[in-house]
């Protein structure tokens, strides 16, 4: 053959594979164009489609949720006893506006409902006498169920006025990896902190760890009101490297426990995305450190960053362990929230264990049902042993519990348990003493650095009061579980929907100086209109074929097999090669929806396979209201 004939000949095979794969790149490009036009003609988009572009950033997400069963109905005559913890952390509600303000809807197993409810202040009275907190009970018709009664209880802490706080001996946590380099991960963080340092005293203590690849202590001990030092540290804060979170909790735990103070707040607060993936990265082990530092009176609350690779399950196991609150923070306004307005409340406790305990009396109530907490749910043995760990609570901080329940006699379409038994005899007992309440709540709790419980036991009684008369505390929280149950398309919301949400909501929304709650309304109107867009995105958006497209290729070419295939999304263009070496090609087209404009448009990707594959390449993956490539693709165009 010759040297040249040798050297030539790769060349070749290579140039020729070139024009191989170019034909199903274009091919697939060109089917893309065609099914955008076809749905501008199908559906009249108001908006131009974007012209391809080159990219090939290759995008990935793997955000972790955990997965959970929503509370059902159970019987009072077979379960009495409801019996949970307590639930502070708000994280679900940030990330939920997040999705949102993206104009998404996001995975239900981002919706914890009571941390919805619970990421609003309530106009509950304040704690008499030496107790913590005061318990404030209220019941009427579910708005989403007329034939079923909703109970709000509400707790609220006594409020501190901050010149009274104890002194504080912080340890910030912070994750430089990597990972954390986007704006809304450590810049956002150290706009954060930034905040919180001027609302320090001379009495605090702050530290800072950090870790990525390996950990470090850039800020020693330093007293609150040293600013400028506090600052400096702050500001020369940079990402990179990966991330041993294991190693950064020991260090942190240990600089607390070196300047630990005594009757004072000692806590580390870890900020990150979550991705602990060097050193101690078992959950197990994190969590039997952090408990074992917790039993010292040394708490951890999480602070959230970010998206694409959020590990929210991971953030909010390790702030429960830690007798800490886990919160997102997706912007600088909540930011302020959690680490100014709300400072004393998130990084104090007022009351440690707090469990709740409440019993139906089977006279009144045949059903009931918790909405939310899922995850917070506690034996009935559980309430009276003070070594079972459950909630904390800080100053002026509010929470709420719904219970939705059926009156005794009530006809109801819900598919309730079966209290059938075989082997003892079931006898209606006679009414009670206490026939008239509805039920006990009991609740218990120790104080920050005690170790025996303290009850309170709150009767209910069912006052029959209009949904309409019920107060401004009743409704909003009524607005937002049911919104709760909307986006995770609850088996158990009934009637709910998006106009009765905003009905209540605008009913009770208050003075609302903050515009917390008239930012919770704009976010209802844009999952309606969400929704609705969803709604309308159908198959027939699409061809289904190459000969329904029409765009000329024909199913089979030398080289690729060309196929279509409808997703509920939108659809897939396939190039499947028939030959070794090129690589195949998927497509992908989709609708989106404008909630400012109100107009629908439809975006496309490309993929290419990284090697060359003999059969169809995997597809596209949904996620935040669009398509990226699936692992083992790059994309070229979007």
């Amino acid at each position: 053959m010759g040297i040249l004939g040798a050297v030539a000949l790769p060349s070749l095979f290579s140039q020729t594979n070139k024009s191989k794969q170019v034909e199903g790149r274009n091919n697939i490009g060109a089917m893309n164009r065609a099914q955008q036009a076809y749905n501008l003609d199908k559906s009249g988009f108001s908006t131009a489609i974007p012209p391809l572009q080159e990219d090939t950033t290759e995008t990935s997400n793997t955000e972790e949720y955990d997965t959970f069963d929503e509370n059902h109905f159970q019987l009072t005559s077979t379960k009495p006893f409801s019996t949970f913890s307590i639930d502070v952390d708000t994280a679900s509600y940030s990330n939920v506006r997040r999705f949102l303000n993206e104009g998404v809807i996001p995975p239900k197993d981002a919706v914890r409902i009571e941390e919805l409810i619970n990421y609003f202040d309530y106009d509950y009275p304040q704690p008499e006498g030496d107790y913590p907190f005061a318990i404030t009970t209220e019941i009427s018709q579910a708005p989403w169920n007329s034939g079923h009664k909703l109970v709000h209880i509400g707790l609220q802490g006594k409020t501190i006025q901050t010149e009274n706080l104890p002194p504080s001996n912080l340890v910030f946590l912070l994750d430089v990896s990597g990972s954390m380099s986007d704006h809304n991960k450590l810049p956002l963080v150290k706009s954060a902190l930034r905040l919180l340092v001027n609302n320090l005293t001379e009495k605090d203590r702050v530290s800072i760890v950090v870790y990525a690849g390996a950990a470090g202590l850039v800020l020693p001990p330093t007293p609150g009101n040293q600013k400028r030092q506090i600052l400096k540290a702050i500001d020369d804060l940079n990402a990179g490297g990966s991330t041993a979170g294991g190693e950064g909790i020991r260090l942190a735990y240990e600089v607390a426990s070196r300047t630990f103070i005594s009757s004072g707040n000692n806590r580390v607060i870890l900020a990150t995305d979550g991705d602990f993936n060097v050193g101690v990265s078992s959950d197990d082990e994190l969590v039997r450190l952090i408990e074992s530092y917790r039993d010292r009176d040394i708490f951890l609350s999480v602070l959230g960053f970010g998206m694409g690779n959020l590990k929210d399950s991971k953030m909010e196991k390790l702030a429960d362990k830690g007798n800490g609150n886990y919160a997102y923070i997706d912007n600088q306004d909540e930011a302020k929230k959690v680490l100014v307005s709300e400072m004393a409340s998130t990084l104090v406790t007022i009351a440690k264990d707090v469990k709740i305990q409440v019993e139906f009396n089977p006279d009144q109530v045949k059903a009931y049902r918790l909405i939310g907490y899922e995850n917070r749910q506690l034996r009935t043995q559980d309430f009276q042993d003070d070594t079972k760990d459950a909630g904390e609570l800080g100053p002026g901080h509010s929470v709420t519990a719904l219970y939705e329940i059926i009156p005794v006699g009530t006809e109801s379409d819900i598919n309730l348990p079966d209290d059938s038994l075989r082997y003892q005899q079931q006898t209606i007992a006679p009414k009670s003493d206490f026939s008239n309440e509805l039920m006990m709540v009991n609740l218990r709790y120790k104080a920050p650095s005690g170790t025996t419980s303290h009850l309170i036991e709150h009767p209910v009684l069912d006052l029959d009061v209009r949904l309409a008369d019920t107060s401004d505390n009743f409704k909003w929280a009524a607005a937002v579980a049911e919104f709760g149950m909307i986006l995770r398309d609850s088996q158990d919301k009934g009637q709910a929907n998006f106009d009765d949400v905003l009905h209540l909501a605008n009913q009770s929304k208050g003075a609302d100086l903050p515009g917390y709650r008239s930012e919770f309304i704009r976010l209802v109107e844009t999952s309606k209109n969400l929704k609705t867009a969803e709604a309308n995105m159908g198959d027939g958006g699409f061809a289904g074929s190459m000969t329904q497209l029409g765009v000329g290729i024909p199913t089979d070419t030398v080289n690729y097999h060309y196929a279509i295939r409808r997703h509920n999304h939108g659809v897939f263009n396939y190039a499947i090669p028939k030959n070794p070496g090129v690589p195949g090609y998927v497509g992908s087209v989709w609708e989106v929806f404008d909630n400012t404009t109100g107009e629908k448009s439809s975006r496309s990707i490309l993929c290419e396979a990284k090697s060359p594959v003999m059969n169809r390449i995997p597809d596209p993956i949904y996620q935040n209201g669009g398509f990226i490539c699936p692992p083992g693709t790059k994309s070229l165009g979007n």
